[in-house]
């Protein structure tokens, strides 16, 4: 039904996760129940209730959700799981942990001045490290 390139735009859209509950799901087990992080191919807006097969419709999500979802919007679906948004694709992903290590880099160095030079190069580090370190889809 999809092709290989279709479905990896779909899952990379993501970065691997169920936009839905943002689990984790592995690209080789697509549609394959037993496997370890197992998906399909999600229609946010469900073909019962207008939704087309356009890629910007298509999101990977777990197959519970999936199935759980049915036509009910993809709003509710994610307040199901406490989410508002679906996880940031790989290259949005990058660019939020730049800006979080850039961020809190500033911040420490601010925070680290207190106790000198040293202590502001030591901060902005620390500070850099920890905000890259930050899940950006929180």
């Amino acid at each position: 039904m999809y092709t290989q390139s279709e479905l990896r735009l779909i899952y990379d859209r993501t970065s691997g996760y169920c936009h839905l509950c943002q689990q984790k799901v592995y690209f080789n087990s697509y549609a394959k129940p037993s496997r370890r992080g197992p998906w399909e191919v999600e229609h946010s807006n469900a073909r019962a209730n207008g939704g087309t097969d356009r890629l910007n419709n298509l999101y990977a999500a777990c197959i519970a959700c999936n199935r759980n979802k049915n036509t009910v919007t993809t709003r509710t679906a994610r307040a199901w799981h406490g989410r508002a948004k679906a996880p940031l694709s790989r290259k949005r992903r990058a660019e939020a942990k730049r800006e979080n290590a850039f961020a809190a880099g500033v911040l420490g160095a601010a925070v680290g001045s207190m106790a000198g030079p040293v202590g502001a190069l030591v901060g902005a580090g620390v500070g850099a490290y920890l905000g890259h370190k930050q899940n950006p889809d929180r």
